[in-house]
């Protein structure tokens, strides 16, 4: 079985959720404490083995290439100050034996043609697909549990999670088949954002993949689907139908960073479990807390608002 050694990052969303803020800053850039949110993404991928990562642009994200580019001033001015710990961050973003490749999206024409675009990059291997929206934070983390699978079985395998009935019209819904081995099934269908009423289940497919390149051919022959876009879910859905995808359930705790309500969780939780700032951070909320008027029971939010 190939190993899987690239992995693409589709980041040319114009992040409208977090206007103005990404107005003129990639929504990938902001920041979890100090760390920007597609960096996360990064260390997953590099952690599961991957040494080439392909980033799927758009318009205006030009900084994301900067982030993970060398900047030989900045690191200058800190080694001169003799802030050697601060130059060794900001020079091992990116270790050494990892690349990076970046591609236009000339087009906004969906998470597939995203993807497609990747494809002179990618050729006919396997490779994995993170969406930086989607934050992960767990002992065992997606990708590399995917990769795992992947080289176990030769198949296209998804990341999912079970979500609240009323949040399956949100996502692309698996309808899951036999049980394949443990903690993979067979995926039957998928289906996009389902009324709640018709949805297969309530198995959410989440931003981890792992694809053979047949994908490609797939997404080729797609016309455009749901809001006139190229849609990656049908051709996952194409693909199930010739009994080439598994599921397995995401190991790790999600946080929906494409939100403001998600973002804010991760905010929350990482900064909780920070070695430095964690303990006066909890003193700080619990302060806050103590000084809150009595009000009403708080209104629903699930992190995709």
């Amino acid at each position: 079985m190939a190993r899987i050694t690239k992995a693409v990052f589709p980041v040319a969303g114009l992040g409208t959720r977090f206007l103005p803020a990404t107005k003129a800053m990639p929504k990938e850039l902001l920041p979890i404490i100090d760390k920007p949110i597609v960096q996360y993404a990064v260390e997953e991928a590099v952690a599961a083995g991957i040494t080439e990562l392909i980033f799927v642009t758009g318009r205006n994200k030009r900084a994301v290439g900067d982030h993970f580019d060398a900047n030989l001033e900045l690191e200058n001015q800190l080694l001169a100050k003799g802030k050697t710990d601060l130059r060794d961050m900001v020079r091992n973003i990116i270790p050494p034996g990892v690349s990076c490749l970046f591609i236009r999206q000339p087009e906004p024409l969906g998470l597939g043609h995203a993807v497609l675009c990747a494809a002179p990059a990618v050729g006919d291997k396997p490779f994995a697909v993170l969406l930086a929206d989607d934050l992960m934070k767990g002992d065992i983390l997606p990708t590399q549990a995917l990769v795992d699978a992947h080289e176990r079985t030769g198949c296209n395998v998804l990341s999912v999670a079970e979500v609240a009935a009323e949040d399956v019209s949100k996502y692309g819904i698996v309808a899951p088949g036999t049980q394949a081995e443990n903690g993979l099934w067979e995926v039957r269908q998928v289906v996009e954002k389902p009324e709640p009423g018709k949805a297969p289940s309530r198995l959410a497919s989440f931003g981890r993949y792992v694809f053979e390149p047949e994908v490609f051919d797939v997404l080729r022959g797609l016309k455009p689907g749901a809001g006139g876009e190229i849609q990656l879910a049908d051709a996952i859905d194409t693909l199930a139908s010739r009994g080439r995808v598994l599921a397995m359930e995401n190991p790790s705790k999600r946080y929906d960073c494409g939100a403001k309500f998600g973002y804010l969780e991760a905010i929350v939780d990482f900064a909780l479990a920070d070695p430095k700032y964690g303990a006066p951070f909890a003193d700080l909320i619990r302060e806050r807390l103590a000084s809150l008027e009595p009000v009403g029971p708080a209104p629903k939010l699930t992190g995709t608002g």
